[in-house]
């Protein structure tokens, strides 16, 4: 069963069914929802409840703190971003109430575990895209829809306009890959609170006519598939859904050793990997991969394999269902426990 957002997206894609539910909470401590969650676990007494973001953790700790079925459910809860939990008394409290974190990638593992989780309590799966759907969409020709010179090498960037992704980095790298390569351009893809900030640093720099940001696109990866270089300058990373989907495309990447980023892209033979914040660094990875056609191909290849191999769909599902077990087997280790400590228990 899906318990989405009525106004979000994931309803939208997925509303059809009896096994899809709205629930709209205002914030993450409500009540009200967090009551009709419990209502919902009360009728179909599931054994993992799955939790995908934080609030969802919050929802599901008040619903199961109500009343919740015997055994009580696992909460199983995705961690996808490399950011530390925060310390408030709250945040603490719902992070107890889970029994075993899915962590995107390594990096996300050791935060979690510098912030207290036991070891024991996590498991690593690393997202999964479907190979075979990037491979089938249309290429939608990335030079006639922002009216770029032909030949002209483009770099691209996707991601939300937010500081942790740092495309201030990469837009203060360009002055220096057009002194090498006059004829790049840039376009980012995304919104977020950080455009007009961005849009400043275009014009101060007089990059107008060689950084675009596109805004968020429904078409984007058919688009971003005519692209030259895919540039990834986050400066904290869970992972990088986006540079697996470019690898999926056989681009070369240029990224920042950030998170979970050096876990997908393998330095010199799927991209070039540089340190985070270094606005240089980025700037000469670029030019050397846009100087050098046939190194950016060999590496799209390898990206490409290496994607399909480590990061499928059917990948991806397996350590899911391989993380459910194993939190029901502790689920029911833990039964077994409680009713061998009765009075007339007997195990």
């Amino acid at each position: 069963m899906l318990v989405a957002h009525a106004d979000g997206e994931l309803y939208r894609r997925a509303s059809e069914g009896p096994d899809l539910v709205p629930l709209t909470p205002r914030n993450e401590i409500d009540l009200s929802a967090a009551w009709k969650l419990s209502r919902i676990i009360r009728q179909y007494q599931p054994e993992i409840v799955h939790a995908h973001d934080p609030h969802a953790v919050a929802l599901a700790g008040l619903a199961l703190s109500f009343s919740a079925p015997q055994p009580r459910p696992r909460i199983v809860a995705s961690r996808r971003v490399d950011f530390h939990l925060q310390a408030h008394s709250f945040s603490r409290w719902k992070y107890r109430q889970v029994d075993l974190f899915i962590a995107a990638s390594r990096a996300i593992k050791e935060i979690l575990e510098g912030d207290g989780i036991p070891a024991s309590q996590i498991v690593v799966v690393h997202d999964g895209i479907d190979v075979g759907k990037i491979a089938r969409l249309p290429v939608v020709d990335i030079h006639s829809e922002f009216w770029l010179p032909r030949g002209a090498p483009v770099l691209v960037n996707v991601g939300a306009l937010v500081d942790h992704k740092g495309q201030r980095y990469l837009v203060a790298a360009m002055p220096q890959v057009l002194k090498s390569v006059p004829d790049a351009f840039l376009i980012i893809f995304g919104e977020g609170e950080l455009r007009p900030a961005l849009e400043k640093q275009i014009k101060q720099l007089g990059l107008d006519k060689h950084v675009r940001l596109a805004g968020f696109r429904e078409d984007v990866l058919q688009v971003v598939k005519s692209a030259d270089l895919f540039v990834m300058s986050s400066v904290t990373e869970g992972l990088g859904s986006t540079v697996l989907d470019a690898m999926a495309m056989r681009l070369a990447i240029v990224g920042t050793r950030a998170g979970g980023i050096p876990e997908a892209v393998v330095h010199n033979e799927c991209g070039v990997l540089v340190p985070v914040a270094d606005p240089q660094a980025l700037a000469a990875a670029i030019v050397r991969l846009l100087r050098d056609p046939e190194r950016r191909r060999v590496m799209g290849a390898r990206g490409l394999a290496r994607v399909t191999e480590h990061f499928g769909v059917a990948r991806f599902l397996e350590g899911t269902l391989k993380a459910y077990r194993v939190a029901v087997e502790r689920n029911a280790s833990t039964a077994a426990l409680n009713s061998s400590t009765q009075p007339n228990g007997s195990a």
